[in-house]
């Protein structure tokens, strides 16, 4: 099964809030999940990211493939490099 570590959509219409999870790369975008690594606000003030790390390095080390934007702010929180 290929992994998928993605964003999924929880927030209400013009609120937008979502949650990063591991799925399965076929799952439909709001469908079912395997684990919750954190949440991302994007309209928050101070802290827009809450993640495990640990959990995220976990499901990287085991193959796990991130979207563009969640390895974006993967990098933000420290737990993949930047590209060189």
């Amino acid at each position: 099964m290929a992994t998928r570590i993605r964003l999924r959509r929880v927030g209400r219409k013009k609120v937008p809030l979502y949650r990063i999870v591991v799925t399965d790369k076929a799952a439909p975008r709001d469908g079912r999940f395997i684990e919750v690594l954190g949440t991302y606000d994007p309209r928050a003030e101070g802290e827009q990211v809450t993640l495990d790390a640990e959990k995220a390095k976990s499901w990287l080390a085991k193959g796990a493939t991130p979207s563009d934007t969640v390895a974006s702010l993967l990098r933000k929180a420290g737990v993949i490099d930047a590209p060189a």
